[in-house]
């Protein structure tokens, strides 16, 4: 049966706010396959089965939020909810984004720490902690793939790596010089410093759409400055009001408020996607905090892959941990300690995004396109590059030398790292299935190698 000529449609139904309530909610529970696959799913169900906007708007919207920190997709999430049903669309639509992903990490959290010991629990995650460093270091090479179009570029990528790897800077830093080598370098070679293209022309219709390229502009999203204002305060607000209070009832030392205060400087260095700022949530919940261990890490890491949501999500695992063995409450409620610490980092991890969104939309959305926006943005994804090979360097070293250089080699992990990276890039299997099989290959070796060892073959 032949596909309906799009022309012939007719314009789609005004959409109430319940219904929209309904399709965010199922979109929290759905949105597997990391940015890409959440965004392939909004396309599909917004665009071209539902027809809520048009290809063009919703390409448009998607760009705006690509030249954000903070994850792309619950950011456009937040901007069609906004467009459709304005302040309150945007906060349902983005907070339901993440709200069932809260839910199962915080369960999933509280198995993994609390029966981690157990041998099949401890199988399954050595199984997946190889397959962990090879879809890492697929991410260096899909970024890189997109990002690096020009020999500058590359050594970029290049200096930021030897810069976070063999000086140990910090990555804002990194950040930070990027840009400003970006912002120059947009005015002297601005030829270097395009951006790659977005996410291509908008040049396919899907028949006529509830808001179309011809609609007027919708009078929510003209920009006026009081808006822009109160929002703004409301934003500030809504971050200060919290952090003041943890800081007068715990102090400014305590573990919830610098677990405040981190997450909120991990929200403003998510350029790139949630692969970029990872060495910073490392760097300060590992080595300056001490908050959990490099395994507990990639552990993490695993659950934010295989669970709904923005990767990001790998924080609310970070915070339940750190929750727990800092014992906040004391050790009679480690767990609801977890759990507290959990909800904690996610809010000040995703408050930006909808302040970015609710309050910026009208006004930055215009900026699309201007070189002076996007090079310091095309420079900080090449530098990113250079951080995630590092830190895919790190995973593969804490898995494959498990006790440090000085201790044997795990030839088995390094065969289920292999088979991951032939699965990722030679066949394009997906993340979850990569996981699912690299989990099940662990749990039968915690099993099969006592017996290997004692034949001498491992």
């Amino acid at each position: 049966m032949s596909n309906p000529d799009p022309t012939n449609l007719s314009k789609p139904e005004p959409v109430s706010f319940a219904e929209a309530f309904r399709f965010w909610l199922k979109l929290g529970f759905i949105s597997f396959g990391g940015p890409a696959g959440q965004i392939a799913i909004m396309h599909q169900e917004l665009v071209e089965n539902r027809r809520w906007l048009s290809e063009k708007r919703f390409l448009h919207a998607l760009n705006y939020c690509m030249l954000l920190p903070g994850p792309e997709a619950q950011q456009l999430a937040i901007y069609i909810g906004w467009l459709m049903h304005k302040t309150r669309g945007g906060i349902v639509a983005g907070s339901l984004f993440v709200l069932p992903s809260l839910l199962i990490l915080i369960l999933l959290s509280w198995v993994y720490i609390a029966f981690g010991d157990v041998t099949w629990v401890a199988g399954l995650f050595y199984g997946i902690k190889p397959a962990v460093t090879a879809i890492v270091l697929q991410a260096a090479h899909r970024i890189g793939s997109r990002a690096l179009k020009n020999k500058l570029l590359w050594l970029l990528a290049g200096l930021s790596f030897l810069a976070i790897f063999g000086l140990h800077a910090p990555f804002p830093a990194i950040v930070a010089i990027a840009a400003l080598i970006g912002a120059i370098g947009g005015r002297l070679a601005p030829d270097y410093f395009k951006a790659g293209g977005g996410h291509g022309k908008a040049d396919k219709t899907f028949g006529p759409a509830l808001l179309d390229d011809d609609n007027a502009a919708l009078p929510h999203t003209q920009f006026r400055w009081s808006r822009l204002l109160i929002l703004c305060a409301v934003g500030i607000a809504l971050w200060i009001v919290p952090m003041a209070a943890l800081t007068l009832q715990y102090g400014w030392d305590h573990a919830l408020t610098q677990m405040g205060w981190f997450f909120t400087k991990a929200a403003l260095m998510t350029f790139g996607g949630a692969y970029a700022v990872l060495p910073y949530v490392y760097q300060g919940a590992v080595e300056h905090y001490h908050w959990l261990l490099p395994q507990q890490m990639i552990d993490g890491l695993a659950l934010g892959e295989t669970t709904p949501g923005p990767l990001i999500m790998v924080v609310t695992f970070v915070g339940f941990v750190a929750g727990w063995t800092q014992a906040i409450f004391g050790s009679d409620q480690l767990a609801l300690a977890g759990a507290v610490a959990a909800t904690l980092v996610t809010y000040f991890t995703f408050l930006p995004s909808f302040l970015f969104i609710l309050a910026g939309g009208p006004l930055v959305e215009s900026t699309h396109g201007n070189l002076k926006f996007t090079a310091p943005l095309t420079a900080i994804t090449a530098a990113v590059v250079g951080v995630i090979l590092n830190l895919a360097l790190f995973f593969a070293w804490h898995v494959l030398w498990p006790t440090g250089f000085e201790g044997n080699f795990d030839w088995l992990a390094a065969v289920i790292g292999l088979l991951a990276m032939l699965a990722l890039f030679r066949y394009k299997i997906s993340v979850i299935r990569v996981i699912a099989a690299a989990s099940m290959i662990g749990l039968l070796a915690v099993f099969v190698k006592p017996w290997l060892l004692s034949l001498g073959i491992f």
